[in-house]
């Protein structure tokens, strides 16, 4: 489908810009003057604002065509781009609730649920599996590559003699860059994209609303447990308990990404031998236990090595995860269901990494780490026991 490949290659894009920033970010804020504190709490503006921007779209976008939502989602993102480089203190608080910003490997953005949209149409359960593995794995993967070239302005300090904050300032221009060749593949898509989905008198979520309510409570607590690790937060506690470099940072993250990201492909095969849920839970779980082994490590390369495990099996739930989402609910009401699963859950990882820059704050150990852990393993677990009987139709 022409449309799905568009849609795979701005993700891939974003993955790029937002691997790259999430990785530069805690360095650039600390170069700015602000403390691991106040990291976190520009780690939650930034996602508690994406929420909220989705929550608008979720209730309002319907009414709109996609592709007008997409462009205009584009216009933010450059936007973004242009303040993080050049303000500095309480308008750069502004910036990260207002903007698209991204302090997580993911992507929780307003982007994501109108694409999800998009690409569920016309597709049936295993075929719409596989896109969503290809759609993850191009964020992915680019996101890798993003975090590896996180590592660019360090060389450029070293070897160059460019200004720390200038050097990093250059990543915040190009993620607001990016937003051109977004516009020009948003502006492509088919007739799809051009019609909106609202049915006039009728509510959202009116047949599927109780199962979309539940779903949306579990994967708040998963994503409550993810804010304690977003990718800024776990870059911040590597560079302060084992002194890891910028670069070494960069590579590392490269790996863990080039991991979850292959690892994707093998959701479809899982989820059809095993179920959709019993593919998220069965992999979820060991990845949440190797985190939280992770904060207990006494050295980098130990620590590194459980992270490396965690980052192989941790994505592997994503596709099967939102192709169930899309399989439970009418075709009508797929955008809405996107946005309502999306937006608790990006708030309710907003919240924690406030709370995860507190204990880094306090302490060196992984304490971000074991509440991430544990609180993701409390999801699958229930998760388990509240969908396993709910089948999606094949």
């Amino acid at each position: 489908m022409r449309d799905a490949s568009r849609l795979i290659l701005a993700r891939a894009l974003r993955g790029f810009v937002d691997g790259a920033v999430s990785v530069v970010l805690p360095a650039y804020l600390l170069a700015l003057g602000l403390d691991a504190f106040q990291v976190g709490a520009v780690a939650t503006s930034t996602l508690v604002g994406s929420a909220l921007l989705t929550l608008v779209v979720g209730l309002l976008g319907a009414r709109f065509a996609p592709r007008r939502v997409l462009l205009l989602a584009c216009a933010l993102m450059a936007g973004t781009g242009l303040g993080f480089a050049g303000l500095a203190g309480f308008a750069l608080l502004v910036v990260a609730f207002v903007g698209t910003l991204n302090p997580t490997a993911g992507d929780v953005s307003v982007f994501l649920p109108t694409e999800q949209a998009l690409l569920a149409e016309g597709e049936d359960v295993r075929a719409r599996i596989a896109t969503f593995a290809r759609y993850n794995v191009g964020g992915a993967l680019f996101g890798a590559i993003g975090s590896l070239a996180a590592g660019l302005p360090q060389l450029a300090v070293t070897h160059f003699g460019v200004e720390s904050s200038a050097a990093l300032r250059v990543v915040f221009l190009s993620y607001g860059a990016m937003a051109v060749p977004l516009l020009l593949l948003y502006g492509g898509l088919g007739p799809t994209a051009h019609v909106s989905h609202a049915s006039a008198g009728r509510a959202p979520l009116a047949r599927s609303r109780s199962v979309v309510l539940k779903l949306t409570a579990l994967f708040s607590l998963d994503s409550f447990g993810g804010g304690f690790a977003v990718q800024s937060l776990l870059a911040l506690w590597l560079h302060q308990r084992f002194a890891l470099s910028l670069a070494e940072l960069g590579t590392f993250f490269f790996a863990a990404s080039t991991l979850s990201a292959f690892s994707q492909f093998l959701s479809a095969r899982l989820a059809a031998r095993f179920g959709m849920i019993e593919t998220m839970v069965f992999t979820h779980l060991p990845a949440n236990a190797f985190l939280v082994a992770a904060a207990f490590m006494p050295s980098a390369p130990l620590a590194l090595g459980c992270l490396l495990v965690r980052g192989a099996l941790s994505q592997m739930d994503v596709p099967a995860r939102q192709s169930y989402v899309m399989s439970v609910v009418p075709p009508e009401e797929r955008a809405a269901a996107a946005s309502v699963t999306n937006v608790p859950r990006s708030l309710a990882s907003g919240a924690a990494p406030l709370l995860a820059g507190a204990l880094l704050q306090r302490s060196s150990f992984g304490w971000p780490l074991v509440c991430a852990g544990v609180l993701k393993i409390a999801y699958d677990l229930l998760l388990l026991w509240q969908f396993r009987r709910v089948r999606a139709p094949l």
